[in-house]
């Protein structure tokens, strides 16, 4: 299965994002608002980064709470790592502990198409072997 059958569905005009000159405090609290751990960084149509509550933490640990008046531009993790909609699910998953990261945006063409978290991928992949393994239990009770 591909990321691309996974965002079928979603809206990518519903994605939350900011650009890189948002005031660090405001993104935290859009993060906090929509209970998320991970915005999009956008600058003219094109994903430059990732903001995350790890960069969130990383910065206030080394600089205090004043951090939250700096641009997100200068405490995000940059480039962003980005995967395809044709990337396979497994794949995904490999790059992501690989990376240690948790959320990928989807691009394609250089439009942000998606943004998938670690948990969006386990939960497919979870469903997809229940549902193999009931079709195995069907099969078996019908053989």
């Amino acid at each position: 299965m591909t990321i691309e059958l996974l965002i079928a569905n979603r809206d990518p005009e519903a994605i939350l994002s900011c650009e890189a000159g948002t005031r660090m405090g405001d993104a935290v609290a859009i993060l906090a608002e929509k209970r998320i751990g991970a915005l999009p960084v956008m600058d003219n149509g094109k994903v430059v980064g990732i903001f995350s509550e790890r960069d969130v933490i990383y910065c206030l640990a080394k600089q205090g709470s004043g951090c939250l008046d700096r641009p997100v531009g200068e405490v995000m993790t940059s480039p962003a790592i980005t995967v395809t909609g044709a990337e396979k699910i497994d794949q995904a998953l490999a790059l992501m502990t690989k990376r240690r990261i948790r959320h990928l945006p989807v691009v394609e063409n250089g439009a942000l198409l998606g943004f998938v978290s670690i948990g969006d991928l386990v939960k497919f992949r979870f469903d997809e072997v229940q549902q193999e393994a009931e079709e195995m239990r069907s099969y078996i009770q019908t053989a």
